[in-house]
């Protein structure tokens, strides 16, 4: 087992691998920036090393800075949480050039997987149902129309090197296509430093169903249930739920089955999540691999009682996994809580905590990076915690939920509390009767 990790990430993610590490008896190494000399994760750690400015790409991208922390305390890991390097294979590659265990995906896996149109490519392989669309990369507008139309209308553009919704556009006809190609590219290019596109059919009215799975380096795969993420805005993720309650057990199944297949095909090692778009005949497919941990996986460990992180650590140092699925126990929900201001369009809210009182009580869980007298810093990802809940129903997880979000209290910013409390009240989201569209017609009060 490792005897000191270094955490390349920040804020709750940060906090909570230091937590499970210190449950694991395992020394932790925090590295931070300016902005976050401050932060929990820096106070918490065993040791913590300042590696740059307040800008990503002068602290938590900067390779040479990391290595340069972890050379200093002797860390023979490096964990990447999520966002930053999870996913970046030079970094993974560099760490196994530097005899320092990467945490995370091998780079051949995420060259594999993490570019989406080589992704596509090994499902269909694979026998994994996919959505039509291209084989690799468009060449340009014309090469789009003339598929679009093979397709047929509506598609969508996505950047090869996307995530978070970044690089993506929905095309209804042939005159949208050049806006739409112009502005993708050229996010993309901003967001990843590669404009590459490619285009598949949009599904109308669909689920964002997503399965964790987890393989070792024995060929052994198992799968952990599924999550269901579509309660979306601009195509990130506000409310998610384990299990989701539109599969059911013969799709669980199926897709469990597709998730493991996609995982065993390039013989992967560490934690991951297949991610599939379902449409309302409930027919999956496949949209996307993340090779890494997720925002919401604590949804998983609450209705599995697992620690996803813990099983992260073990399968990097070697230890086998059992290779049994697992099904879930209970009901899961998180809701994300961003530092934003929901009646501003969403704008970001950062500056000093003045009070602040957390939720709790049987079944609330808390994983957040924040405390009185904190101040969010205006450089990183506005989310500042996220509160999940654990029932043995849907909804007694809903009235739950309701309640620890009356609870938690934050003064000082604006968080995105409001929203949840009203999406917990409508009825359709109460009645399982939403897709991935819920919020362009869902109106704030």
């Amino acid at each position: 087992m490792f005897k000191k990790i270094l955490i390349a990430n920040r804020g709750e993610i940060a906090l909570r691998i230091i937590r499970t590490c210190k449950e694991m008896g395992i020394k932790t190494v925090a590295i931070h920036s300016t902005a976050d000399a401050d932060s929990l994760p820096v106070k918490f750690a065993d040791e913590a090393v300042c590696i740059g400015g307040p800008q990503s790409k002068d602290s938590y991208l900067d390779m040479q800075a990391i290595f340069a922390a972890a050379e200093i305390t002797n860390a023979d890991a490096i964990h990447p949480g999520y966002g930053f390097l999870s996913e970046n294979a030079k970094f993974s590659g560099l760490c196994r050039d530097h005899g320092i265990k990467f945490i995370g995906a091998a780079p051949e896996h995420i060259d594999a997987m993490g570019d989406k149109s080589n992704a596509k490519s090994t499902m269909i392989a694979a026998g994994v149902p996919c959505i039509p669309g291209t084989e690799g990369l468009l060449d340009s507008v014309e090469d789009g129309i003339a598929i679009a139309k093979d397709i047929g209308y509506p598609v969508i553009l996505k950047a090869t090197a996307g995530g978070g919704g970044r690089g993506m556009r929905i095309v209804f006809k042939d005159e949208e296509m050049q806006p739409a190609w112009d502005s993708a590219k050229q996010e993309s290019g901003a967001a990843f430093g590669n404009d590459g596109l490619y285009m598949e059919k949009y599904i109308e009215e669909p689920r964002h169903i997503e399965v964790q799975i987890a393989g070792d380096q024995y060929g052994t795969v198992c799968h952990m249930g599924e999550r269901d993420c579509s309660i979306q805005r601009r195509h990130q993720k506000l409310i998610e739920e384990a299990p989701s309650p539109f599969v059911t057990p013969e799709l669980r199944e199926e897709m469990g089955t597709a998730a493991k297949a996609a995982a065993a095909s390039i013989k992967y090692e560490g934690l991951g999540t297949v991610e599939f778009l379902v449409d309302k005949h409930r027919k999956f497919y496949f949209m996307e691999m993340n090779t890494r941990i997720q925002v919401e996986h604590p949804v998983t460990e609450e209705v599995i009682n697992f620690d996803l992180i813990k099983e992260q650590i073990q399968i990097a140092a070697g230890v086998p996994i059992s290779g049994k699925d697992h099904y879930p126990t209970k009901w899961a929900m998180e809701c994300r809580v961003n530092a934003e201001d929901v009646y501003r369009d969403f704008r970001p809210s950062p500056g000093k905590i003045l009070e602040l009182n957390k939720p709790g009580g049987h079944g609330v869980r808390i994983d957040s990076h924040i405390y009185a007298g904190y101040s969010i810093p205006p450089y990183y990802d506005s989310m500042i915690a996220k509160v999940i809940v654990s029932a043995q129903t849907r909804e007694e997880c809903i009235v739950k939920m309701k309640r620890a979000l009356q609870e938690f209290y934050i003064d000082g910013i604006k968080t995105t509390i409001p929203l949840h409390l009203q999406l917990l009240d409508n009825e359709d989201f109460k009645s399982g009767n939403f897709t991935t569209a819920f919020m362009d017609t869902f109106k704030i009060k």
